[in-house]
């Protein structure tokens, strides 16, 4: 299902990010809205992720593709937020990331605006690669009855996998652990599909039907 619609008026911004080398963390975060099955049909899931530590640090689960989702995850990456130095705000060309509410909002933190420039998902491979742990390490892509359901497994699994799942880009820390430290030599992004711990699968499965 396709979340993005880049064919509007508002204006876009260029891609600051091609050339980013990740030194720290709250250098550059990485926004995207991916969806969710329910019985009631499809919710939006938005997320704001730092690309250096991989840490979720906002996300918000609606029913609809509003500027609401992206405008509210990134109030909570906001007040998540533990550094002060220089940080680039990288997302898609959507309706969403364009809107006047939302480009507001980042400039009143002074926060610089990127944006995918052909569409290639490789331009926004970090969000990508969290959406595709959520959805397939944490069982996510099976859908759910209802909102209550599908929010109630979200936060348990982003909680999850921000204090305990490890990521081999991280040199093995988590993403709170990362998130606490600088100079850590990341290794390149690869396309490939972690398994996440048998455990938190189990767990996760009692609340999907």
């Amino acid at each position: 299902m396709k979340t993005t619609n880049s064919k509007h008026w508002m204006k876009k911004y260029p891609n600051l990010i091609k050339e980013i080398e990740l030194t720290r963390p709250e250098q550059l975060w990485v926004s995207d809205i991916t969806y969710i099955k329910t019985d009631n049909g499809h919710e939006y899931l938005s997320l704001i992720t730092d690309a250096y530590s991989k840490k979720i640090m906002g996300y918000e689960l609606l029913d609809n593709l509003s500027n609401t989702g992206p405008l509210r995850a990134l109030e909570v990456a906001l007040k998540n937020r533990k550094y002060t130095q220089d940080l680039i705000h990288h997302s898609d060309r959507g309706l969403q990331y364009c809107s006047a509410d939302y480009i507001e909002k980042l400039k009143e933190n002074n926060i610089a605006i990127s944006m995918t420039e052909n569409g290639d998902p490789y331009e926004n491979a970090i969000a990508e690669r969290i959406n595709g742990i959520l959805k397939y390490e944490f069982l996510i892509i099976e859908g759910f009855k209802n909102h209550s359901q599908a929010l109630q497994v979200i936060q348990q699994a982003i909680a999850i996998y921000n204090e305990s799942r490890p990521h081999l880009s991280c040199q093995m820390l988590t993403p709170n652990k990362t998130h606490l430290q600088e100079n850590i030599q990341l290794k390149k992004w690869k396309k490939k599909t972690s398994k996440v711990f048998s455990s938190e699968v189990n767990f996760l499965s009692n609340f999907i039907p």
